[in-house]
């Protein structure tokens, strides 16, 4: 009987280790010819010529953006009330002194509340769209952060994806 159960047990301990190394994704095969390692190389590489390009400004639109808040964790009602208790606890004495105290933390909970929510809410951004007719019929749009002094109509350079004013 004692060979019979050894038998078993080892023949399941078999089958669990084989079932358990069916499920071992094999390891990553790493190029390990080229450290640091670098992506293998196109067949054709195309890089754009620098080069000077005149047109005018035919348009310049406003882009408004807006993030997305993430809204309050309760971190801001906690310290505010801790704040709000502590300055009430000094006013007043008896049960004068824990109705401030009381008062103290409810506001300083609902005040840093609000201050969490202005601190992490929604942020709007502009930036500008100006697009340039080139001298060759084309349009080309530039996304800036300001236009500086540039206007509808001003002659300007395009130089390298850069432009500027004439």
């Amino acid at each position: 009987m004692n060979i019979s159960m050894r038998f078993i047990s080892v023949t399941a301990s078999v089958l669990a280790l084989a079932t358990l190394t069916a499920c071992v994704a094999p390891a990553p095969v790493y190029q390990t010819s080229r450290y640091p390692y670098q992506a293998p190389p196109r067949a054709i590489q195309y890089q754009e010529a620098a080069y000077v390009e005149y047109g005018h400004v035919a348009n310049i639109e406003v882009l408004r953006s807006e993030t997305a808040g993430v809204g309050t964790t309760g971190g801001g009602a906690i310290a505010g009330g801790l704040i709000g208790g502590v300055v009430g606890n000094q006013f007043g004495r008896g049960n004068g002194r824990a109705a401030a105290t009381a008062l103290g933390l409810v506001g300083g909970a609902l005040l840093g509340n609000t201050i969490e929510a202005q601190q992490n809410g929604p942020r709007a951004y502009e930036s500008y769209r100006v697009s340039v007719q080139t001298d060759r019929g084309g349009y080309r749009a530039f996304d800036v952060q300001n236009p500086g002094d540039l206007r509808i109509g001003d002659r300007v350079r395009i130089d390298n994806g850069h432009i500027s004013r004439m």
